[in-house]
């Protein structure tokens, strides 16, 4: 308290914090980046383990034996399916029923805000097939879903093994939990019509009939997808929308009994390795957790499951895969792995709750907790917070006016700084509202189509921001301008500081990648200095902008894209790349109005906006 009480001491602090601010922001991205590719290296990393009891050991008895009566059912699930020209519904209920099962159906229709060009529909209708397998030895208050998408994916393979497992479970008596065996059409939208009727809510404008029957209180679901009668291995995808993940525990049962059986478990596509503190295991491992951060962070559910975690539903989504060759498992096989986790899963006494929530997955056998990730994103967010003292200091030395402000502390306009945060905000306003306003006008006098009309709109829009360097400083005395863009970049950096803590506390790989691009463009900008040269200005000027531009959203999903596509070996063209950006903007606004995904939203009222303020700074007179 000394150090600050004394004004000599306070004077040597607050100019050494000054001289300092650059090099020490440079030391912490440097910090921050390193400590988090640091992350996948395995000895640095904790272990798997389980946390909850009930599921601590897989000495359970799998006898599973119906692997061709799977392999019938898919057969005749996909005859009738093709037959049908859609999900056969009618065979759906007929077999269930004549299983033992309490089926019922549901009807659903939503029309979406404009066309979904990729899976060729606007105005979406379907029905939804699931059976209940009523629990010999509880009072229906508790239950378990199997479920699988159907319809435009057809998992002909994935519906058989659901009835082969209904048929076997029926003959079971140690169920303590009701089991739902759900076939979800039009695969994400039937799954939300389906889970809003089941707990009685609207959130997505979803119409859907009444729920005829409903078993207990769901404790975990596990969505299955198998397109192959040869199954070689099992990729098990744990992002969900928004960036929910589920419990740790349920990935640890899942990998276990995986192992039990002898059947190849991976995550991201990636095949496991032994060798984690080699150079190759530790570049094996970041890769696999890069592409869990970039999914994560698109805030995009990668399966069924990711809407089960809305509702405080533990759930994952288990894809069978036909890549290895020199794997091969049959259906015996392929059902034990799903019996022993829905024994274990009927074991538990309440809801997974002992484990993670927050992690990261470098692989099956490691994970990265809260506690690990998090000091990487404290270095990067200590850059604007330094910053931000920095230009506290700096505008606290205010010069004093010779003329009229004698003795006076010369500050700006209030209207000066609040019309560009307004002006700015109105941008992000028109950007969320006007694409879809205008999607009707845009197709009656251009050649485009609905989807295509929407995505231009908003990229016409987007660009229309940079147009808007809001001179409102223009009249203001040199002195008002001098302290006018600090006092601008003061907000704005304090401002994306409180974003991007905002947002990392719910979706961490969001926040890590906005911060990683976004914090060194925010530290940077700042206008031309007075003392440059007629000559070096527009360079200058040129040089912040271009970097701006390149750390801007739209810049940096097009990065994440061509990333990702990178780290999952499948390169692309920048011509692919930028088709699949405007594929990635009509999905995220989809998304959002379908899913109530917040990720678009977030971006166009907030991180647009704060980046247009900096805009603004770099162009300040």
């Amino acid at each position: 308290m000394g150090l600050l009480s004394d004004p000599n001491r306070r004077q040597v602090l607050t100019n050494l914090l000054t001289r300092m601010n650059t090099p020490l922001c440079f030391m912490c991205y440097i910090a921050g980046v390193s400590w988090f590719m640091g992350l996948a290296f395995e000895p640095f990393i904790l272990r798997m383990y389980t946390s909850e009891n009930a599921m601590g050991s897989t000495m359970v008895d799998e006898n599973f034996v119906y692997g061709d009566r799977a392999l019938s059912y898919a057969r005749e699930f996909s005859a009738h399916g093709k037959k049908a020209g859609e999900m056969p519904v009618e065979w759906l209920v007929k077999t269930m029923s004549g299983l033992g099962l309490e089926t019922h159906t549901q009807t659903f229709s939503r029309t979406l805000p404009f066309p979904d060009e990729i899976r060729e529909r606007y105005m979406v209708k379907g029905t939804n097939v699931y059976g209940i397998l009523r629990a010999s030895r509880a009072a229906s208050t508790e239950s378990i879903v199997l479920s699988t998408p159907v319809g435009i994916r057809q998992n002909s393979q994935a519906a058989g093994l659901l009835l082969a497992l209904a048929s076997y479970f029926r003959g079971q008596i140690h169920w303590a939990k009701d089991i739902i065996f759900l076939f979800n059409d039009h695969d994400m939208i039937g799954m939300e019509a389906w889970l809003e009727a089941y707990h009685d809510v609207n959130v997505t404008d979803i119409n859907s009939s009444v729920m005829e029957g409903r078993a207990g209180s769901i404790q975990a679901a596990i969505t299955i997808e198998i397109s192959s009668d040869v199954v070689t291995s099992f990729d098990i995808s744990v992002e969900g929308l928004n960036g929910q993940l589920p419990n740790l525990d349920l990935v640890n049962l899942f990998t276990s009994f995986c192992q039990k059986n002898g059947v190849l478990c991976t995550i991201q596509g990636k095949l496991p390795r032994l060798d984690g503190e080699t150079l190759e295991g530790y570049i094996h491992s970041l890769h696999t957790m890069l592409l869990m951060v970039l999914k994560q962070g698109s805030g995009k559910s990668q399966g069924d499951h990711g809407l089960f975690l809305r509702y405080h539903i533990e759930a994952v989504t288990i894809r069978g895969i036909n890549s290895f060759r020199q794997y091969k498992f049959d259906m015996v096989t392929v059902g034990k792995v799903f019996e022993g986790m829905v024994r274990k899963l009927n074991n538990l006494l309440e809801k997974l709750h002992q484990s993670y929530f927050f992690y990261l997955l470098p692989s099956l056998s490691r994970f990265v907790s809260i506690g690990y990730y998090m000091p990487a994103f404290g270095f990067l967010i200590l850059i604007l917070l330094l910053r931000a003292l920095d230009l506290w200091i700096r505008l606290s030395k205010v010069p004093i006016s010779t003329q009229d402000c004698a003795n006076e502390n010369v500050r700006p306009s209030f209207l000066s700084i609040m019309t560009p945060i307004f002006i700015c905000h109105v941008m992000g306003l028109a950007l969320y509202y006007v694409p879809l306003l205008c999607q009707g006008r845009a197709t009656d006098h251009f050649p485009v189509s609905d989807t295509e009309a929407v995505v231009l709109t908003s990229i016409a829009i987007y660009v229309a921001g940079l147009a808007l360097p809001h001179n409102t400083q223009s009249g203001l005395p040199t002195e008002l301008a001098a302290h006018g863009w600090m006092t601008l970049k003061l907000i704005s950096v304090l401002y994306l500081a409180l974003l991007l803590g905002c947002i990392t506390l719910i979706n961490f790989s969001l926040g890590f990648i906005l911060a990683v691009t976004l914090i060194p463009a925010a530290a940077l900008a700042e206008p031309a200095p007075h003392s440059a040269s007629l000559c070096c200005l527009p360079l200058h000027r040129t040089l912040k902008a271009l970097f701006l531009i390149l750390m801007s959203p739209i810049t940096i999903l097009l990065m994440c894209i061509y990333l990702y596509h990178e780290l999952a070996e499948y390169p692309i063209t920048l011509l692919e790349c930028w088709q699949l950006l405007l594929q990635a903007v009509a999905e995220s606004i989809l998304d959002h109005h379908l899913y109530s995904s917040i990720v678009y939203p977030f971006v166009v009222f907030f991180i647009y906006p704060c980046w247009l303020l900096l805009w603004n700074v770099v162009f300040w007179n």
